[in-house]
């Protein structure tokens, strides 16, 4: 194992390296948050695709595959879907509004009086997602160095608080492009056809798998369709997600370069599947699916093979955990923090440095998502949470608001209240696992959305117009001054 851990300790040392790297570089708001708008079609498609694709879609992922065979890819394949759906249908319009939140894009579009609450909702989804992914590193370091649990969080998380909070969007940008080649060099290019051959080749899968295995709709009609909703919508949303695209250097590189992410995620959940599913034939009796990917690469790979993919597991858990806690720490200093500040102050005292303030938001956000890891155990549950709150509370005002010129910011607010009320108050009776609570709480939002947008005033005609010329990209990037409180 000396050579695995090797390779592991000289990853994590390069992870730390990029983000002193990207200190240097991050000089205004803009560079720290948003990587200065600057990011190519390359370094996009491998930052986006790194993001999305994170522990849930690589260990969770073969997971299902192990469970369900070929139609395990499900879950990570309506990943893929949902950012080929941004990509095509509206990063351009997104980029082009040059803001750093889907709070400000909201405020931009309804006049002022979104922020606080749709920052709430969009707070508590990256906080979750945040602590999901660092949850995972337990797995991870329990498999390289039979790592206590407590300690492995502590560990992988610290790494992920350093980088993130030393170079902000730079070294988080710098240390994803190196993940993204990483996963793609160990799971697609090592594991997945050393898997195949260790079962004996799709043949020898086939003859001693049930024949659903290989039915591409095994997992069930209903779970596709909730998968759907809660990822392909949840990509559409996701303060994670729009953050990346803010970092676009053009409005066609966020099309054309999320557009090649969107496909790679597609490769990736059959590639899963496929990883799992072999699994099963080597493993029929894993008392949990997911410790196939575990199994598999502890007892098949040879040694440095073996140490390079766990790596690359790493390396999915740690972009999107990075990805979510740069956003969370965002959204709560910008479209929570900022606000009711200025809304009790009258206004910021002064210039202050916003790189700094930033960066501490980063660090005390990293502290609190290492000590929630600690205090939660159910991955599964958490993040189930987030995606119900966000598309719940926040699908249909964000959609709405890109689609709909009658919607109105009294029907935004009920429609996020509703629910995300809605969606807390169906998991409590229902489930947190259960369907109901996101396929009600979208109905009800919409329901709201519609009927207060029709029964108050329309937006002022110059909010609509100052609307449409930044979608345009023809309004300046406002940088300085903060989104008004709400009044």
């Amino acid at each position: 194992m000396a050579v695995d851990y090797t390779v592991i300790v000289v990853y994590l040392l390069g992870m730390l390296a990029m983000g002193w790297w990207g200190m240097r570089r991050a000089k205004s708001k803009s560079e720290f948050l948003v990587a200065g708008r600057r990011l190519g079609p390359a370094m996009y498609s491998g930052t986006m695709a790194a993001i999305v694709l994170g522990g849930a879609s690589t260990i969770g992922g073969v997971g299902l595959g192990y469970q369900y065979g070929l139609s395990g890819a499900w879950m990570v394949f309506t990943i893929g879907l949902g950012l080929l759906a941004l990509s095509v249908f509206f990063s351009a319009r997104i980029a082009r509004l040059k803001v750093y939140t889907v709070s400000e894009m909201l405020d931009l579009r309804y006049g002022g009086r979104a922020g606080v609450i749709s920052g709430l909702v969009m707070w508590a989804y990256t906080l979750m997602l945040a602590v999901t992914s660092t949850i995972a590193y337990a797995t991870i370091f329990d498999v390289l160095f039979d790592m206590n649990r407590t300690v492995a969080i502590i560990l992988g998380g610290s790494i992920v608080v350093a980088y993130s909070t030393l170079g902000g969007m730079w070294s988080i940008t710098l240390t994803d492009m190196v993940q993204f080649v990483v996963k793609t060099i160990g799971v697609l290019l090592l594991l997945l056809p050393i898997a195949v051959v260790k079962a004996g080749g799709f043949g020898e899968m086939k003859a001693k798998l049930p024949t659903e295995y290989f039915d591409p709709l095994g997992i069930g009609g209903e779970t596709i369709f909730t998968y759907v909703l809660i990822y392909t919508f949840g990509m559409l949303i996701g303060q994670d997600i729009w953050q990346r695209v803010f970092t676009a250097r053009s409005d066609k590189t966020a099309k054309w370069g999320g557009t090649v992410a969107g496909t790679y995620c597609l490769v990736y959940a059959l590639a899963g599947a496929v990883i799992g599913t072999a699994a099963k034939v080597l493993y029929p009796n894993l008392a949990n699916a997911d410790d196939a990917f575990a199994t598999i690469v502890k007892d098949e790979l040879p040694v440095g093979v073996r140490g390079l993919v766990l790596a690359a597991a790493l390396a999915a858990v740690m972009s999107t955990s990075s990805g979510a806690l740069i956003a969370c720490a965002t959204v709560a200093n910008n479209d929570i923090w900022s606000r009711l500040r200025g809304k009790v102050t009258g206004g910021p005292d002064g210039e202050r440095d916003e790189v700094a303030g930033n960066r501490v938001f980063i660090l005390v956000m990293g502290l609190g998502v290492i000590g929630t890891a600690i205090a939660l155990n159910n991955v599964v549950e958490a993040l189930t949470v987030a995606y119900n709150l966000l598309v719940g509370g926040l699908l249909v005002p964000i959609l709405g608001g890109l689609l709909w010129k009658r919607g109105t910011v009294y029907g935004a607010l009920a429609s996020v209240v509703v629910g995300g009320l809605a969606v807390i108050g169906l998991m409590a009776s229902y489930g947190i696992l259960a369907n109901e609570p996101v396929y009600y709480g979208l109905l009800s939002s919409l329901a709201v959305y519609v009927v207060v947008s029709l029964a108050t005033p329309a937006t002022d005609a110059a909010v609509l117009a100052a609307w449409r010329e930044r979608l345009a990209g023809r309004s300046p990037e406002l940088v300085s001054e903060p989104v008004p409180a709400p009044q």
